[in-house]
């Protein structure tokens, strides 16, 4: 995945079937056969004719909770018509995935084509970040993906040098990329403030992290000295 590939829609352009209406909201083209999964709630208008469903089972048992959070739901959108969602006034990200992977913090994922696989996997790295495993939501496939995020975000080409990110910041990253964790301070020594200044991600390798100008992923990545 390039930065070419990687980027935000910032006009919503004729038929492209995900952009960015503004800043904090995103337009989807609805097209017959085409599905879309999105977080339940975040319709805030359409025109045409569109369906809402629930998904299918296999994707309720799986990615659901690490989408959306305990108790939330993904729904199911199909029809014909101009879609519009949002979440909470949270920034708008549009990416488009040609044969490609890209793992999500889960709770950012705001809509994404429905022929995209959607799976949880190991991150590996990081078991000494957390003192235990950690899993995190694939996106893997041909097609559109829509983040949000709080604030506007930047992508970090860690091609160019090894990355390090605050874990509560990290919204998405490449498929590929070497994650280890560090600890640069005595999380004794930081009454008073996050986590990031204790521990990092690291990230090294041919490809890109997204981060937040934010502290608030929606506790996927909250780690407690």
């Amino acid at each position: 995945m390039d930065l070419q590939t990687l980027h935000a829609q910032r006009a919503a352009a004729g038929n492209v079937r995900m952009s960015v209406h503004n800043a904090k909201t995103l337009k989807v083209m609805m097209v017959s056969g085409q599905d879309l999964y999105a977080k339940a709630g975040s319709m805030i208008a359409y025109d045409g004719y569109v369906q809402f469903d629930a998904p299918p089972g296999s994707l309720r048992r799986t990615a659901e909770q690490m989408v959306t959070g305990e108790g939330g739901r993904l729904m199911l959108c199909r029809g014909d018509g101009e879609l519009y969602l949002a979440d909470y006034g949270g920034e708008v990200l549009v990416v488009h995935l040609n044969n490609e992977a890209i793992s999500v913090n889960g709770p950012t994922l705001l809509a994404c084509d429905a022929s995209l696989q959607l799976t949880i996997e190991p991150v590996k790295g990081l078991a000494k970040l957390s003192g235990s495993g950690l899993t995190n939501l694939v996106v893997r496939g041909t097609g559109w993906v829509a983040l949000v995020t709080r604030g506007v975000p930047i992508s970090l080409d860690c091609g160019e040098r090894e990355t390090y990110v605050d874990p509560d910041a990290l919204i998405a990253w490449t498929e590929g990329l070497d994650m280890k964790a560090r600890r640069s301070i005595k999380a004794s020594a930081l009454i008073g403030r996050g986590s990031g200044e204790a521990f990092q991600i690291g990230f090294k390798g041919q490809g890109f992290v997204v981060v937040q100008p934010s502290e608030d992923t929606g506790d996927r990545f909250k780690i407690r000295g």
